[in-house]
């Protein structure tokens, strides 16, 4: 027996920290640019700066993406936004700031655009950095529009967020599956009664799209940038789709075919 699919009020394309490797990850510039090539639902990465406000960076650590050094999430968010951002993707987008959380939701709603909050806890931070998440749009996203969607691979943050907000749509990432058939990562999404899984491309099979499908969970994946393999993925039904390649896929393919 079947359950019924949850809601997914969502385009199947998501652009992948804003505008994949266009523009400087998680930087208003590059959800920006995301929108010029029309893009309307967004992948961020959200963590906890030590005093307490969520601002967008993928790693722990600064060095990869800013002139920074050491752990993000052990500065305070005025140490954070002095910087630079933006260097070590080019020259144009040198001095390039890291926004906070809910400086792009309220762009976001600015623009009638969609957002996927990836919950990304410093290690250590991830039931806080769920709460913080789940209060933040509690207070200012509407409750008569479509709801952000949080997703993290950590489910204590899924469900300190629900506990916060259980209005808000959650999908459980996975890189890889725990028992090898999705069983016991599906048993997890639906204990913290999720809407989707968002799974490492590779690990969807007709089989388990089937069983995800059937558990009324919509299917997701990351990182898609081949057309192959975003073919792949719509053949076989999957729901979503997060790519870098804003400049490659129009979203609004919908259709059966790329």
């Amino acid at each position: 027996m079947t359950t019924a699919l949850k809601p997914w009020p969502y385009p199947r394309w998501a652009a992948h920290r804003g505008a994949g490797k266009l523009a400087p990850e998680n930087t208003m510039s590059a959800f920006r640019l995301g929108a010029q090539h029309g893009y309307r639902f967004f992948e961020c990465d959200a963590k906890l700066s030590k005093d307490g406000v969520l601002f967008l960076m993928h790693d722990a650590t600064l060095e990869r993406t800013t002139n920074g050094h050491g752990i993000g999430g052990e500065l305070t968010m005025g140490e954070i936004a002095q910087l630079d951002a933006g260097s070590w993707h080019s020259r144009a987008y040198a001095g390039e700031a890291l926004p906070t959380l809910e400086a792009l939701a309220r762009w976001c709603l600015a623009n009638h655009l969609h957002l996927n909050v990836e919950i990304k806890p410093t290690p250590g931070q991830e039931e806080e950095t769920g709460r913080a998440c789940g209060e933040l749009m509690n207070r200012i996203w509407p409750k008569d529009i479509v709801q952000p969607l949080f997703t993290s691979f950590k489910a204590s943050s899924l469900k300190c967020a629900r506990e916060v907000a259980p209005h808000i749509p959650r999908g459980l990432l996975v890189d890889k599956l725990a028992d090898g058939t999705g069983d016991a990562d599906l048993k997890i999404a639906l204990d913290l009664d999720c809407s989707a899984m968002v799974l490492n491309q590779g690990l969807w099979s007709p089989e388990l799209v089937a069983k995800v499908h059937g558990a009324g969970l919509r299917c997701s994946s990351y990182t898609v940038n081949d057309e192959w393999a975003a073919q792949r993925l719509i053949d076989l039904g999957t729901d979503g789709i997060i790519t870098d390649r804003v400049d490659l896929f129009s979203p609004a393919q919908t259709g059966k075919h790329i």
